[in-house]
């Protein structure tokens, strides 16, 4: 399979990525399509649609397998049962899999007309690394691709799961006003690997111009320190 494109986020580590597309909503992509894919013909008629599915590459799943000299397992340890407890691979959207293939459904919002690099779709919802491959790009479909009676498994007993969020006034300000719900809509969903309890532990994970360390103790979730890149 070939790439078909890269998008643009404002994620640029795995950390603190949002684990499903859903939690990401107003998180901004820029999906570039590669030179041999630039056709005008090719988009013609998705802007009628106003979410689509976009298929892509665990790319630094990729990476870190072959750094440890590891193939695909077939249990893992789902982060929101505690990183303890290993379900099956195919019961999870864990990235170590045996094809690091990864499937997000986002919003489109608009198509930019560039000069440089295309038409250039830019949708909401984007839960991947900046600059992560695109293999593919489809329509969504209500009437056909839409289950609200569907079960989820063990995930629905940790679906309402979040912490409150805590920033100081004096930091929130650092923060681009159009950047700030979707910060806190990421870190509300816990970006920690798995639970822990150790309330003086710092973390910190990086987001668009921003580098952000958190403490959380009691399902609180305190913001300590916001630095502008």
């Amino acid at each position: 399979m070939k790439h078909i494109a890269k998008i643009h986020t404002d994620f640029k580590e795995k950390f603190g990525i949002p684990r499903q597309s859903g939690i990401a909503d107003g998180c901004i992509g820029r999906i570039v399509f590669e030179p041999e894919y630039r056709n005008p013909d090719a988009i013609r008629g998705i802007e009628g649609y106003s979410h689509l599915w976009v298929i892509w590459e665990f790319s630094e799943a990729v990476r870190d397998m072959r750094e440890r000299g590891k193939t695909w397992s077939p249990t893992v340890r789902p982060p929101r049962l505690g990183g303890n407890k290993r379900m099956g691979v195919f019961a999870t959207r864990s990235p170590y899999r045996p094809n690091p293939i990864g499937l997000s459904s986002v919003r489109l919002i608009e198509i930019e007309h560039t000069d440089t690099h295309g038409d250039v779709l830019v949708v909401s919802g984007a839960d991947m690394l900046d600059g992560t491959p695109i293999y593919d790009i489809k329509p969504y479909l209500a009437f056909t691709d839409s289950h609200p009676d569907a079960v989820g498994g063990f995930a629905d007993g940790v679906r309402d799961y979040k912490l409150d969020v805590v920033i100081a006034r004096e930091l929130s300000k650092k923060v681009d006003e159009s950047k700030l719900p979707s910060l806190i809509r990421i870190l509300e969903d816990d970006p920690r690997p798995s639970y822990k309890e150790d309330g003086e532990r710092e973390y910190g994970m990086s987001f668009a111009d921003y580098e952000v360390r958190f403490k959380v103790s009691g399902g609180v979730l305190t913001v300590t320190e916001i630095d502008v890149k």
